[in-house]
């Protein structure tokens, strides 16, 4: 049985988890701090008040010449200092001289550790805390007397836990605190994602000139927005050059077969001879080569489009070609009293079969739009790293506004400009420049001529060629 595959953890969530854990470790370093200075204060404190009681009844044996002033000064210590001390005084033998009254059953003197001014022992006595502090004092009669000092520290010890407790629940209430803040700012952080979804959710085919307008945005999304509006903006026109040729397309087609369709209807409606069929059979014949023709042309353009053709350039002499594909179109050229001069030289790499479909259809086209007298120039030259062919006629021109869409399929602005050809010449030569990394380019002015120009990049091994 195969597991359903895991979702994806949205943005908000992960901000909110990230937010929250960054600040219950904050919070949780800054009170574990505040709690060991604290504790670490009152234990200080402690200390100190331990050793200067150990100092004045140090003091009082040494001025008072020995401890028996102590017994009055222990009975009432117990009950009014802030602190529970338990005091003991021990003679040079180890008998009891005074002490704090029912210290022998809590606290025996084998308890307390040997003398020391500077060593402090912490014990632990039926479930108390005690620090023990022992030290030994010459009396003004040259006695000696072991002083034996604890102070019991459970006031501190519940002081300590209560502390903690309120710490843990102020990082508990900050901790909660912390991720309501971390949604809140989350989802006002994330609001502007909101509004971009319902931009987008706006958009369709009858809508592709929705934008999501990048002004306004944090300064974070506009990249995304502006980039979001670039490729609207390309899809809008992909549409619209997709709907374009849609219909050009079917205005093409159509009228072969409305021709072999309509010739043949009326072959049809009465006996006829034979001449008479074949005529009918050699212009539905004309009509299906131009129908070939165009499924051809559009069969190129769509697998050039779809880089589904690999190109394999040969370096060749580009002067020897457009001789050749001149010397093919001389005799149109004769018959229309056009002459066709062919004028400079270059190595070209390039593909052979299409540099010469390339070539051709730009002779051809000039053909058919020069006038008797006319004269079309094939030039060819090596340019900054490229080999340019140019085509150049003196033929009708075109008029300015048209050349922005010449190379579009099926573009023909101009009637009489149109009246011959599909509309794809010149689209399928710039498919071809695109092929090989070059560029097509066209010049013209209305009755003066056109110029149609193909770069192609030279490799370092032909650059100094020709």
């Amino acid at each position: 049985m195969s597991s359903s595959p895991t979702k994806p953890r949205s943005i908000a969530s992960q901000l909110v988890v990230l937010f929250t854990a960054a600040a219950a470790l904050l919070l949780g370093c800054a009170l574990g701090v505040l709690y060991w200075i604290v504790v670490q204060h009152a234990a200080e404190e402690d200390d100190h008040a331990l050793g200067d009681k150990l100092f004045a009844l140090r003091a009082h044996i040494r001025e008072a010449g020995g401890a028996e002033g102590l017994r009055g000064e222990l009975q009432a210590m117990h009950a009014n200092e802030r602190a529970a001390y338990s005091v003991r005084v021990l003679d040079a033998i180890g008998a009891t001289v005074a002490q704090t009254p029912g210290m022998d059953e809590l606290l025996p003197s084998t308890r307390f550790p040997q003398p020391s001014l500077d060593r402090a022992t912490a014990i632990r006595l039926r479930g108390k805390p005690f620090v023990l502090r022992v030290a030994q004092e010459k009396a003004g009669d040259g006695q000696l007397y072991t002083v034996q000092l604890a102070q019991d520290r459970s006031r501190d010890a519940e002081f300590t836990r209560r502390f903690g407790a309120l710490l843990i629940a102020v990082l508990v209430v900050g901790v909660a605190a912390a991720a309501v803040i971390a949604v809140t700012v989350t989802k006002r952080g994330l609001r502007p994602l909101a509004a971009m979804t319902s931009s987008v959710q706006r958009i369709g085919p009858k809508r592709l000139d929705e934008r999501v307008a990048p002004a306004g945005w944090p300064r974070e999304l506009q990249p995304l927005a502006v980039a979001f509006d670039e490729m609207l903006d390309r899809l809008e026109d992909s549409f619209t050059r997709l709907s374009r040729f849609s219909a050009d397309l079917a205005h093409e087609l159509r009228t072969p077969i409305a021709n072999i369709r309509g010739e043949t209807e009326v072959a049809l409606t009465r006996p006829r001879s034979p001449d008479e069929y074949r005529k009918v059979l050699e212009s539905s014949l004309a009509e299906c080569e131009r129908l070939s023709a165009i499924i051809d042309s559009l069969l190129f353009l769509a697998r050039a489009e779809a880089a589904d053709r690999s190109i394999q350039p040969t370096r060749f002499d580009a002067r020897a070609e457009i001789e050749k594909i001149a010397e093919f179109y001389r005799p149109i050229a004769d018959e229309g009293e056009i002459t066709l001069v062919c004028d400079g030289n270059a190595h070209i790499d390039a593909d052979p079969v299409l540099f010469r479909r390339a070539v051709s259809n730009l002779v051809e086209n000039a053909l058919r739009h020069t006038p008797a007298a006319g004269e079309i120039l094939i030039a060819v030259a090596a340019r900054n790293g490229h080999v340019e062919i140019a085509v150049t006629d003196n033929g009708s021109g075109i008029a300015r506004e048209h050349l922005p869409r010449v190379f579009d399929r099926f573009y023909r602005g101009d009637s009489a400009r149109s009246s011959h050809g599909s509309g794809l010449g010149l689209a399928l030569v710039r498919s071809i420049a695109d092929l090989h990394g070059g560029s097509a380019e066209i010049e013209s002015e209305l009755n003066r001529g056109t110029k149609v120009t193909l770069s192609f990049p030279m490799r370092e091994a032909a650059a100094g060629i020709g």
